[in-house]
């Protein structure tokens, strides 16, 4: 199963990447995890242009509206196929092979409250997880 990424998550990935002026075609979401943390291990994050031929990879499309992105990959039903009109954002992920065995099927998300903001992983191999939601244990 891929890593996933849900719109609210890709807005903000967009967001950042126009922040530090980076090249949005060049640029990969590279996922990982670290030993350490409260749970173990550690969620890992970075903007990258490097990938390794041994990375898993997933290429996810968004269609950029007023207030939100809606993802049109073929996997949500979407076809794959944007509007001539929309402007389309892509989400290119990769994970290392080691980390992918901790992180398969897990999405990311991304809250922004008044009590937390922040990517957030859903995780189904975590058997537990810390309050701040940035380590766990499988």
């Amino acid at each position: 199963m891929p890593v996933l990424v849900t719109d609210t998550a890709a807005r903000e990935i967009d967001a950042i990447i126009k922040q530090q002026g980076l090249d949005a075609e060049k640029i990969r979401l590279r996922v990982g995890v670290k030993g350490g943390g409260c749970s173990g291990f550690s969620y890992l994050l970075d903007l990258t242009e490097v990938q390794k031929d041994t990375d898993e990879a997933w290429d996810f499309s968004f269609e950029k509206g007023e207030t939100a992105f809606k993802r049109i990959d073929a996997e949500t039903g979407g076809g794959g196929v944007a509007t001539a009109a929309a402007e389309v954002f892509n989400v290119r992920v990769i994970c290392d092979q080691k980390s992918y065995l901790y992180l398969n099927g897990t999405t990311i998300d991304f809250k922004d409250e008044i009590y937390q903001r922040g990517f957030v992983f859903n995780n189904p191999n975590a058997s537990t997880t810390c309050g701040c939601g940035s380590s766990f244990s499988a």
